[in-house]
């Protein structure tokens, strides 16, 4: 790990992409294949490969934990230590390195440094000087990943961090926390491979795509085989990301004609589809399949292979037997549960709806144009998906109706589960404000446009997907507690706690990070500082005194808040230093909004 933490302070310490690509390359070569493809999944800021679903499930307070024990430091130093820095592996190497855990020690023995028995510490044993390397501390990850319990996980890092110098630990910290920061990229690790065995970027990437793994990627560049690669199911694939458009007459500046679907406010989904099983992953690339276990069966019976593209949503069916849509205040019930009780599943209904498709028959579809997955969709659904039903009969899947963006309930006795998500084709901006108006009207949040030309790239965001969205409500608030950032804004106070007027008192409602200038933020970190009631350390309670104006997408029903409530996505809009806290809006107002996004109202 030496020289691995010598090749991450080199890649630190340049703001060059092709002077970091080089760096990281010359180090594969100086590796074996094997420590090499260890070090490319640690370069890329993670323990293990992205297909692998093994977590080592070490938290912040855990690690604090053990650099405690370790560096016989106090809380109150660590705490200071990470206001300076902002980054615990930076702090792992000040704190060990202050205890006399340098690279000069005893021959045969790594000092430990005393620890303060008052404090019910033990010494630490005398640990050989025997190099740790890449593919050890691989090994030792999953070992930690496999432990069970605090107790047991906090006695595997400290034999691990026992084993490095201050400098091994910084970076060992960061990829136990996932936060490499040294201005690195997967993306540049791929080209450092391509440079290191002279392979093409477009290889490096295809094969990285399809396997899900970076080390095993590099293993089949270094023996020139990155073309039998093969995609590889159940390991999510990046989403393709839409941009924003102002306008029905900006969308349409940038292609002739446009695929044009409702854009729904649920969770953007990618199905896969294989032998029978079927699961679903976010956009984070976690599996989410558990919130959803009525979804899989509506899928099973797929023709074939297939990683599907959609969004879950909520669902309701009128009177008048036409689906539609819920906010997503009402999905939010079903995130996050490892069972989905049969009365929960009754209460909010879900529905997929699939829109795209990346992979089917074996082939890759990401280039092809969007027009030919589409018709590559339809034809999947059209060919039937059946499951067994809830009295164990083989049935056709109820699938949504298609066409002029509305819904229908199929006649099938099963609910419906899966939805072609409707769309119609427009060339007009007269054309994309009536569908704009009609999708607003539905309660959805505006409009997906779509080049009908575009492959499908992962992970970008430019100007093949547009979203028209509805104008965002803001809330004039206060804010009553600040958090120390990280990375660029170590030092500054820059996370904002922020309430509403609750009668005479103040009821927080949720936090944003995002919207100021570095120059405001600056000047209200000294603020803040001047006006803190409460020194907890990373967090301070402050002088309920300065008001923001903050956008967000929707409100939310929340138990993390004494209001009862939550904004989603919040960030700031501006200061707003011509108003007093007394002006600040109030519960009924947020209440207010909820009730209008809900539909109650209507």
């Amino acid at each position: 790990m030496r020289k691995f933490a010598e090749t991450c302070e080199a890649i630190a310490g340049t703001t060059k992409k092709l002077l970091k690509i080089g760096i990281v390359a010359e180090y594969f070569r100086s590796r074996t294949v094997e420590e090499a493809s260890v070090s490319a999944v640690f370069l890329s800021g993670r323990p293990f490969p992205a297909y692998d679903e093994t977590t080592l499930q070490v938290g912040g307070r855990l690690l604090g934990q053990v650099l405690e024990e370790l560096s016989g430091k106090s809380a109150a130093e660590l705490s200071a230590a990470y206001r300076r820095f902002g980054d615990l592996g930076a702090v792992a190497a000040e704190v060990l390195g202050d205890s006399g855990r340098g690279e000069e020690n005893t021959p045969g023995v790594r000092s430990a440094g005393p620890f303060d028995s008052a404090q019910g510490r033990l010494p630490r044993a005398s640990v050989p000087t025997h190099e740790l390397s890449a593919i050890e501390a691989e090994n030792h990850f999953r070992r930690i990943a496999g432990a069970r319990g605090p107790a047991a996980k906090g006695a595997l890092v400290r034999e691990l961090l026992e084993r490095a110098t201050p400098l091994e630990a910084k970076y060992l910290v960061k990829i136990m926390t996932g936060d490499l920061r040294i201005g690195l990229k997967e993306s540049l690790v791929e080209e450092a491979i391509a440079r290191a065995y002279d392979a093409t970027l477009a290889q490096v990437q295809r094969a990285n795509m399809l396997v899900g793994d970076i080390g095993e990627t590099l293993r089949l560049a270094a023996r020139g085989a990155l073309g039998e690669a093969h995609m590889r199911m159940f390991h999510p694939l990046g989403f393709m990301l839409a941009s924003p458009a102002e306008s029905a007459e900006e969308a349409l500046s940038y292609f002739e004609q446009a695929s044009v679907e409702d854009k729904y406010d649920g969770i953007r989904a990618q199905a896969h589809v294989s032998a029978g099983e079927v699961r679903f992953f976010s956009r984070t690339r976690d599996e989410i399949t558990e919130s959803f276990p009525e979804l899989p069966d509506a899928l099973a019976g797929l023709p074939q292979d297939a990683i599907l593209d959609g969004e879950i949503v909520a669902w309701s069916s009128s009177e008048e037997g036409a689906g539609r849509a819920l906010p997503f205040s009402a999905l939010q019930q079903r995130l996050g549960r490892k069972k989905v009780s049969a009365e929960l599943m009754r209460r909010v209904p879900v529905v997929y709806l699939v829109f795209d498709v990346l992979y089917a028959g074996g082939e890759l579809l990401l280039e092809r144009p969007l027009h030919q997955r589409m018709r590559i969709v339809d034809e999947l659904l059209a060919k039937g998906i059946y499951h067994k039903g809830h009295d164990g009969a083989r049935r056709k899947t109820s699938l949504g109706a298609q066409g002029m963006l509305a819904f229908g309930e199929a006649d099938e006795p099963e609910p419906v589960r899966v939805i072609r998500a409707p769309f119609v084709r427009a060339s007009k901006p007269e054309e994309l404000e009536e569908l704009f108006t009609a999708a607003q009207a539905r309660g959805n949040e505006g409009l997906m446009i779509k080049d009908l030309k575009s492959p499908y790239t992962p992970g970008r965001r430019g100007k093949s997907w547009l979203k028209m969205k509805r104008e965002l409500a803001t809330l004039d608030v206060v804010v009553t507690a600040v958090e120390y950032g990280h990375g660029k804004r170590i030092g500054v106070l820059s996370d904002y706690t922020f309430a509403v007027r609750d009668g005479e008192r103040l009821v927080n409602v949720g936090k944003a990070y995002s919207g100021l200038t570095d120059v405001e933020i600056a000047e209200m970190t000294k603020w803040f500082l001047e006006h803190t009631v409460d020194d907890q350390g990373f967090r301070r309670e402050v002088e309920p005194k300065i008001v923001l104006e903050v956008a967000f997408n929707n409100v939310m029903k929340s138990d993390r808040h004494e209001s009862g409530y939550a904004l989603r996505f919040p960030r700031i809009v501006r200061l707003r230093p011509d108003k007093s806290p007394e002006e600040a809006d109030t519960i009924e107002r947020v209440e207010e909004i909820y009730q209008r996004q809900d539909g109650h109202g209507q």
